[in-house]
């Protein structure tokens, strides 16, 4: 199939994008990658009258490092993102999960802003904003405001973002010492979307007791799932064996709500939420006592 008619722009600037934003309303629609957006438009899943490319637009690829706090354009693609020694160093759950994101020829056009508006429950990149306590800076034609990553997803394929926004930019803290992470998720084929995945970052204190947890799950209920009750049953605690799994159990069966599909069931998807929680609680936590940073 071949997309419903629509109009093309492809402006030069921050401000010439939301000037056509504004005379367009809801009938437009932003090209950033294109990855999810194109194939939805020719399925017909989506028709907007309007398409608005981003490609043009300068300042809005770009990694920083500012202090502790990394920043990063809304139209970084994510094979810069994949490759970056700032992200090696800096944000590495990022840098770990970015290459399961699709295919390299994906990867290679796909942009970080563009998956994290689309908001695809099933997508790498809402579940890291959560995991890493994002903060995510959106403009309109009066100005800008900053949204925590908990505050940004509204539901399946639902953000914060207004039709008369974009988003500009990502700000991530930079890892900190006695840190480990973890990003694991089971798919039919590589590259294929995943059946379930889980981002597992855990803090220690010098007693090696856990001072904060955060575990976020994708294709785990109608956007990124963040899982508060499992990780902070963690937080004072040796994470050995008995009490990783205790935390496994209760996210799987008590935090995440799966959907299944035709490749597999809900009761599957809690299964492998469980195994790949302990696996990846253990990865972090073994990370956070070697002091694994940079």
């Amino acid at each position: 199939m071949k997309p419903a008619p629509f109009d093309y722009h492809i402006p030069d600037s921050i401000e010439e994008t939301l000037g056509l934003l504004n005379e367009s309303g809801d009938e437009a629609k932003i090209l950033a990658g294109g990855q999810s957006l194109v194939p939805a438009m020719n399925f017909r899943i989506v028709q907007p009258s309007v398409l608005i490319d981003l490609n043009r637009v300068g300042h809005l690829s770009y990694i920083n490092k500012d202090e502790e706090v990394i920043r990063i354009g809304a139209m970084t693609r994510d094979r810069k993102l994949e490759f970056d020694p700032v992200i090696a160093d800096w944000v590495p759950l990022l840098a770990e999960a970015v290459p399961y994101i699709a295919h390299p020829q994906i990867r290679n056009r796909g942009t970080i802003g563009g998956s994290i508006v689309h908001s695809d429950p099933a997508a790498e990149m809402p579940v890291l904003m959560l995991a890493l306590d994002a903060r995510l800076k959106v403009r309109n034609s009066s100005g800008e405001r900053w949204v925590d990553a908990s505050d940004f997803f509204t539901g399946m394929f639902t953000t914060v973002v207004a039709p008369d926004e974009i988003l500009v930019e990502i700000e991530l803290p930079g890892n900190t010492p006695n840190t480990g992470w973890s990003f694991m998720e089971v798919a039919p084929r590589k590259g294929d979307y995943a059946l379930m995945g889980v981002a597992a970052q855990v803090k220690l204190d010098k007693q090696n007791k856990c001072e904060k947890a955060k575990l976020v799950y994708l294709n785990a209920g109608d956007g990124p799932v963040n899982a508060k009750e499992a990780a902070q049953s963690l937080e004072g605690e040796i994470l050995n064996e008995k009490i990783i799994g205790e935390a496994a159990l209760h996210a799987s069966e008590k935090e995440i709500t799966p959907f299944g599909n035709i490749h597999t069931s809900p009761e599957f998807q809690r299964h492998l939420a469980n195994v790949l929680t302990r696996r990846a609680l253990g990865v972090a936590a073994s990370r956070a006592k070697e002091g694994q940073l940079i």
